[in-house]
């Protein structure tokens, strides 16, 4: 009589949803961007971080290191297209073509008239300049990736100050309209070449941008309406909106999501 040992068989580990593909994130030196880029490395993506504080992105990606995800910190200022240039061509060599871009990078300043108009200026500098430089070193990666795979993400981080009126930051309203605007019309442009384009307008958050105001009497009206909302959404909540949106059968395309604290009207 023959006896037949039967192997066991080693259960199949499901691959995590983002794995094989290479991410950028901007303005991800803290808050939104630091939290997204660590949560795209820990569902499998190649990260890229890019950022003007090198400082700030270099500990980011030891974290995702230690966890077992791969990231590249790029220092890079979104305001100066050779930089984002010579960024996108190192991060093509050092970690493959990108088929996943957020936009994060951004800036909200006061800018009350008769001020000079200088953090305007600013503000429209990065927040739509940069926007766009960014998106337009990345778009010949997105459209490549798309026609091999099926699908690639734009995703960028607007306001719901894009449809709101904010006395003494005008500037910052105006800018956040501006793009959404642009992503409007970036995905009429690119939907035919199954590039999704997701907009994405948080409210109130709770990250360091309100930090940096650098007017006292402005600072404390702002915290005190933040202090009426009570908690707030974390760059984590809205990472995992992110994740959510570019994570959808390639088929599905949200195109625009609002993340708001759910006191803030």
């Amino acid at each position: 009589m023959t006896t037949t040992t039967t192997q066991p068989v080693a259960p199949t580990v499901p691959a995590l949803p983002l794995t094989g593909r290479v991410a950028v994130v901007t303005g991800a030196s803290s808050g939104i961007g630091a939290a997204t880029a660590r949560l795209l490395a820990a569902q499998g993506a190649r990260v890229a971080l890019l950022a003007r504080r090198a400082d700030r992105l270099t500990g980011h990606v030891a974290e995702i290191g230690a966890a077992g995800g791969t990231a590249l910190a790029v220092p890079t200022d979104v305001t100066d297209p050779s930089a984002v240039t010579a960024a996108a061509e190192r991060v093509r060599e050092e970690l493959g073509r990108v088929d996943l871009l957020v936009n994060n990078a951004g800036l909200a300043l006061p800018d009350l008239l008769g001020q000079g108009g200088a953090n305007w200026r600013r503000m429209i500098e990065v927040n739509v300049g940069g926007a766009f430089a960014v998106t337009e070193a990345f778009v010949p990666d997105l459209v490549a990736a798309a026609a091999e795979r099926g699908h690639a993400d734009l995703v960028t981080i607007s306001s719901a100050a894009a449809t709101a009126v904010l006395p003494g930051f005008g500037g910052y309203a105006a800018s956040k309209a501006a793009v959404s605007h642009l992503l409007r019309n970036l995905r009429a442009e690119l939907s035919p070449q199954d590039v999704r384009v997701t907009t994405i307008e948080p409210g109130t958050v709770d990250t360091e941008l309100r930090d940096h105001l650098g007017d006292p009497e402005l600072t404390a009206a702002v915290q005190g309406f933040v202090d009426s909302l009570g908690p707030l959404p974390t760059g984590t909540d809205v990472a995992e909106l992110i994740a959510f949106a570019v994570t959808r059968p390639r088929h599905v395309n949200l195109p625009l999501l609002t993340l708001l604290p759910t006191r803030e009207a």
